[in-house]
């Protein structure tokens, strides 16, 4: 019996490696979103953290245009991003549990 508890001990406290790892490397996972014209790149990693920006020039002649892109691509890439950041960390949660009788439908 304890020995089935020091196993899921154990499996948990190396899934919490498996997840801190998973976001560290997550840091370094880029995306790139485009606006529908190419006008305007965002840069972003899986952990949400904007790394570059790049405007066309003809953009900087239209504020209310620039801002609607920035707003839109900017949307589009951390919708990206949050959707690779959940399923990376999931899958690593996912293979972590531990083998409890009845937990069976988490898995």
């Amino acid at each position: 019996m304890f020995g089935d508890m020091m196993g899921m001990m154990n499996k948990i406290k190396e899934t919490q490696q498996k997840v801190e790892e998973t976001k560290e490397r997550l840091k370094t996972v880029s995306i790139e979103e485009k606006s529908s014209h190419g006008l305007l790149s965002v840069t972003i990693t899986a952990t949400r953290e904007i790394k570059n920006i790049n405007v066309a020039d003809e953009l900087l002649e239209d504020k209310e245009q620039l801002e609607d892109y920035l707003v839109l691509t900017l949307n589009k890439a951390i919708a990206k991003a949050s959707d690779i950041n959940e399923k990376e960390l999931a899958a690593v949660a996912k293979d972590g549990m531990p083998d409890i009788p009845g937990m069976d439908m988490l898995k």
